[in-house]
């Protein structure tokens, strides 16, 4: 049973915008959702006001903060949000827009800002406007439940905005956020999400389902599992330290591997989702995934399995079944009609994607420091004791080793594929092919 009392009253436009200004209006809890309201749909409601009609109650939730009385948008935030555009008040001044409408029955279309309203005096149609508010008094928990139940007209909340209101403190899903945020551009320029989608906060949805994904270290169910992972809070530092320090060197890898994903089927969220668990799976396997040649090739199997789903996609749609050589396309369309968020659709579009790109990608020698045996062995063979960089002489106490071939890149911690080196330059030198010869 809800806790929460209401008091309902009205309040000017006028009104509302002076809280603002002073601070008592806060359009941001933690619970809220982004701006999703178009320009169109801001126009619509400021005509609708400049017309007389009504438009539907804005929910505050009424608390005390630091002594000083505040209220929190739990409904409402884009008609609010709308009308300080339109009057270009303080931080939101770049916002403003213009209407058209007749300001009386008889009169023709124009055109109207806030500054002719001002000019011509008619701003008090909108300063003097009354909108019904409902205040809300209660337990947060309670507050969140009623931004979640009254957010399912207009546009409805997404499973991303739900889950936000509903685990906003969780770090878990504060951590998907910043993720989310930085690769923002990254995400609509390959066209994984389009900018109403990121507006909707499917950025966010799509790292946390990532994160919760490398937390159980296999692909997950999206629909059974992603809530219960957030919502549980089993996460200490060091663990969601390591999920964000994953994701960031497989996205890493993904821009390096891919550069024209967006050329292909993996530009959406659901099959970009198991490329990316792949290559994830890749890396925690310790295979070589910079090298220019496998990468191309990869790119280049990505692109001819876009090419064959789509061309089996329109053969079906003629009533012509998919042919022997197209057996790996017909496949994978399986895996992206219905369900494809199910956890066997995706093992399925797992196995195909590593059964094309598996062989490409070799494994990282297992050691990556020289032995001491190694260390004598260099150190005596022949060739002079001078930095295979910089050629400035070396002794026993001042040296170290170097893959001529890094080790990034494939380079075999043996004998034949080391040179002297000192400090400086080694730690220089970085993934830069060496300038010694192979010894051996």
């Amino acid at each position: 049973m809800s806790s929460l009392t209401f008091t309902y009253s009205d309040q000017t436009v006028q009104g509302l915008a002076l809280h603002f200004k002073v601070g008592a209006l806060n359009l941001e809890p933690g619970f809220q959702r982004d701006s999703v309201w178009t320009t169109a749909d801001r126009r619509r409601l400021i005509q609708s006001i400049l017309q007389g009609y009504p438009i539907p109650s804005v929910f505050l939730y009424r608390r005390i903060d630091g002594g000083k009385l505040k209220y929190d948008v739990i409904d409402g935030k884009q008609r609010i949000e709308s009308l300080l555009m339109f009057q270009g008040i303080k931080g939101f001044y770049r916002d403003t827009f213009s209407v058209t409408t007749r300001m009386r029955p008889e009169d023709p279309l124009e055109e109207w800002d806030w500054a002719k309203m001002r000019k011509k005096g008619h701003e008090h149609r909108v300063t003097a406007y009354a909108i019904q508010t409902v205040e809300v008094s209660g337990d947060l928990s309670d507050i969140i439940d009623l931004f979640v139940r009254i957010n399912s007209t207009g546009k409805r909340l997404t499973g991303a905005e739900k889950r936000h209101a509903r685990f906003y403190r969780s770090d878990f899903l504060k951590a998907a956020a910043k993720l989310a945020n930085r690769y923002r551009s990254y995400f609509i320029g390959e066209r994984i999400l389009s900018k109403g989608q990121v507006s909707r906060m499917k950025h966010v949805e799509l790292v946390a389902e990532l994160m919760a994904s490398i937390s159980a270290r296999s692909l997950i169910n999206k629909k059974t599992t992603l809530d219960n992972i957030i919502a549980g809070q089993s996460f200490d530092a060091r663990s969601l330290n390591r999920c964000v320090a994953e994701f960031t060197r497989t996205r890493n890898h993904l821009a390096r591997m891919f550069p024209r994903l967006r050329t292909t089927r993996f530009a959406n969220s659901a099959d970009y989702y198991s490329l990316f668990m792949l290559v994830w799976g890749f890396d925690q396997s310790k295979l070589i995934l910079n090298k220019r040649r496998a990468n191309e090739q990869a790119q280049s199997i990505l692109t001819r399995l876009t090419l064959g789903v789509d061309e089996v996609r329109q053969q079906l749609k003629k009533v012509q079944g998919a042919r022997p050589d197209q057996r790996i396309f017909a496949n994978y369309l399986l895996t992206v009609q219905g369900d494809t968020d199910s956890l066997a659709n995706r093992k399925r579009r797992e196995e195909i994607l590593r059964q094309l790109l598996g062989g490409l990608f070799e494994k990282k020698d297992e050691r990556r420091a020289f032995t001491s045996e190694q260390r004598r062995l260099i150190w005596h063979s022949d060739g002079p004791k001078r930095c295979a960089s910089c050629k400035q002489p070396l002794n026993w106490n001042n040296f170290t080793i170097d893959h001529i071939k890094p080790f990034s890149k494939g380079g075999r911690t043996s004998v034949t594929n080391a040179a002297l080196m000192c400090r400086r330059c080694n730690s220089r030198k970085g993934s830069r092919k060496g300038k010694g010869r192979p010894r051996g």
